[in-house]
């Protein structure tokens, strides 16, 4: 079959989220026709299935400048700039809107499951990289569909792979056959089916990053509540705690994303959840009475739970791109020039250097991962870093190179951190906690404030976080 010579086409989006939706705004801003493939029913879809929990960025940062432009004359009311939006906000008044005016270069229900190069497999070198992307699809009818593109930016997130409760990065032993008392999501406790469930019960939340503060929050706050008695957070670390364990405190440029961890803290002094640290789970089995046990790799055995909340994190899907050419870091599956940038192991909050293109691009000319997908397993990003970056891949798709190259981005400092080079290693807490994200010692907060979380696609860690 012949193929559309490649200038003609379009460049095909996937992932319908806040960076994907940007990404086709600019594409339009520079005269690029864009084609966003969403697999879910609607814009956002991964947002809104974390529709109860607010962001810890307003509104002047999770909107994008393109966006506004396409939504401008559409009629479109502008939020507050200083409100903070709960991921349904965020779906229903600017990530819907900016959908219905992009129109039919958004179609809903299309699973993307395979990219390569029309006629050409990974390995064949001849004449590549003059030939279109070949984007595989499955439409909602179960119809598979292909369509050529001259790029390709992936803007899937990483929403779909949550990290598994196994302090090894596989999913403990038994997690499987527990799945039904385990959840990888903040639960919502203002439903109430999901509030009988956790109300009056013993429930280990692993994780240290801002999802985990937000569910501590919110079981604190359950138990203080009328029906919540009895209501136990058991919080599980793999690191000690230290000043720096709560993030910024009161020194965090994002205040919410202070509050956060202050509510967090809140929950510790409370007595609403005890900590345990160093702990790394193996596995997970059942006592007598069938409640969950969690044992770690040093055989150490926790009391009995009955609900576990696993919030480790998130990993990249990249399997339907096999048949491109990535380069990709061996450790946290991010673009290699981009991984130094981002690498909990060694990077400081605050401290992301402004990138764009370059530091995205892989040898398969034409293909990029952005927002949450660029971060693969690092644990750091905000919306504004995924505005940036689609800014400047459009403007190199148009040839535009001075514009692509002129990147800045500054990121709020504080948040949770590790330290240089000691990231996951609990003696070396109180050592880490003089870089940026030092703090004066937190004040608590009353748990009745909003818990909040990041702003992308998944309600991930704060600047630092893991």
């Amino acid at each position: 079959m012949n193929t559309p010579a490649t200038t003609e086409l379009p460049v095909v989006v996937i992932g319908a989220g806040p960076t994907g939706l940007a990404a086709a705004a600019h594409l339009i801003d520079r005269g690029i026709t864009p084609l966003v493939l969403e697999a879910g029913p609607a814009a956002g879809t991964a947002v809104r299935e974390w529709a109860h929990v607010r962001l810890f960025s307003p509104w002047g940062e999770v909107t994008d400048p393109a966006a506004e432009k396409l939504l401008d004359p559409a009629g479109w009311t502008r939020p507050d700039e200083t409100a903070y939006p709960s991921g349904h906000d965020w779906a229903e008044q600017y990530l819907g809107p900016l959908a219905d005016a992009l129109g039919e270069r958004v179609r809903f229900g299309a699973t993307v499951t395979g990219v390569s190069r029309a006629g050409r497999d990974r390995i064949v070198d001849t004449d590549r990289e003059a030939q279109p992307f070949t984007v595989h699809y499955t439409s909602a009818d179960g119809r598979e569909e292909r369509v050529f593109a001259r790029a390709v930016i992936d803007a899937s997130g990483t929403w779909g792979a949550p990290g598994p409760a196994g302090g090894n990065g596989l999913p403990a032993l038994g997690e499987k056959a527990a799945a039904d008392h385990i959840t990888y999501r903040v639960p919502d406790l203002k439903d109430p089916a999901v509030r009988a469930r956790y109300a009056g019960k013993r429930t280990a939340v692993i994780g240290s990053g801002a999802s985990a503060f937000t569910a501590l929050a919110y079981l604190a706050d359950l138990a203080t509540s009328e029906g919540g008695a009895g209501t136990k957070a058991v919080w599980v670390l793999r690191r000690g705690i230290s000043g720096s364990t709560f993030g910024g405190g009161e020194a965090d440029q994002l205040p919410a994303r202070g509050a956060l961890g202050l509510a967090a803290k809140a929950a510790v002094d409370g007595g609403h959840a005890d900590s345990v640290t160093g702990f790394r789970t193996e596995a997970i089995e059942r006592d007598d009475d069938g409640r969950l046990v969690l044992v770690g790799q040093d055989g150490e055995r926790l009391d009995a739970v009955d609900e576990v909340i696993v919030l480790t994190g998130f990993r990249p899907e990249l399997s339907f791109l096999s048949e491109v050419r990535l380069n990709l870091d061996e450790r946290l599956q991010a673009p290699v020039e981009l991984a130094p940038l981002i690498d909990p192991n060694v990077h400081s909050c605050g401290t992301v250097y402004p990138h764009g293109h370059r530091e995205l691009s892989h040898p398969e000319d034409g293909i990029y991962l952005v927002g949450m997908k660029s971060y693969g397993r690092a644990p750091t990003f905000l919306a504004m870093t995924g505005y940036e970056q689609v800014r400047s891949v459009a403007a190199a798709l148009a040839g535009d190179l001075e514009a692509a190259d002129r990147v800045e981005l500054t990121l709020p400092e504080t948040g949770v951190c590790g330290g240089a080079g000691l990231f996951d290693q609990p003696q070396a807490d109180e050592a880490s906690a003089g870089g940026c994200c030092a703090a004066p010692e937190p004040q608590l907060a009353p748990l009745a404030a909003p818990a909040s979380t990041t702003a992308e696609e998944a309600p991930a860690g704060g600047c630092c976080g893991a």
